[in-house]
């Protein structure tokens, strides 16, 4: 069942091509086996990060934190729904005493200004992003880091910066636990690095089944590591 993958780590064995899943590459060597999920065109490896382990979401977490060390974040942004599994571990991980969890409820005494529409290539239903005024103060003049589970057309967090920006801030870094493909290259702003724990290529199918994609714009292609 698809619930029983993002359970656990295994050995990385590369394959010429895949069916189901596909196994992918940990910073540390090992494998975690994701599902393929059939796009049409193009296939993709699936993460949902509320359905993971705690031992595998602890580690990606880990993983995140040690990839935007050396930008010295002072604060963690977490995009709902999935990046705040991991916004709270990657801030604990950097030593801080809380984060910041904007959401889609709209509470009384919450701003207009400090909203934004979002929909994402899994969830395309429009909703509204809201900041808490009250949490802003956090934010001001530090080095924020926004927090998300996973870049693939980069349509959430682009609107998670947009919502920064109307908090005043740009981020110093994107952090994902996965980089799906380059799709999200497009018109993803320079000002705002991307890192992540690991990368997955986008698949094509062929007759022997799904096969890595070379990337099509190498320069966002790796955003893994710094």
């Amino acid at each position: 069942m698809t619930t029983e993958y993002w359970q656990h780590f295994e050995p990385h064995a590369p394959q010429p091509a895949y069916t189901r899943d596909a196994v992918m590459p940990m910073p540390d060597g090992s494998g975690l086996r994701l599902p393929l999920r059939d796009y049409g065109a193009i296939g993709v490896t699936g993460l949902i990060a509320n359905q993971a382990s705690f031992v595998v979401a602890r580690r990606l977490a880990a993983w995140m934190a040690e990839a935007v060390r050396d930008l010295q974040p002072e604060v963690v942004v977490g995009v709902p729904t999935l990046g705040q599994v991991f916004a709270p571990l990657v801030a604990e991980a950097l030593g801080h005493p809380n984060w910041v969890a904007p959401g889609y409820t709209r509470k009384l005494w919450y701003e207009e200004r400090l909203s934004v529409p979002l929909a994402s290539s899994t969830g395309p239903v429009a909703r509204t992003l809201w900041l808490d005024p009250r949490v802003v103060h956090r934010l001001a003049g530090r080095r924020v880091l926004l927090v998300d589970d996973v870049i693939s057309t980069g349509s959430s967090a682009r609107a998670g910066l947009l919502l920064l920006e109307r908090a005043g801030v740009v981020p110093v870094a994107l952090c994902v636990a996965m980089a799906q493909g380059d799709r999200w290259c497009t018109d993803w702003p320079a000002t705002v690095p991307v890192r992540a724990a690991f990368a997955t290529p986008l698949f094509g199918k062929t007759a022997e089944g799904w096969v890595p994609m070379p990337a099509t714009q190498p320069i966002c292609g790796p955003a893994a590591r710094p």
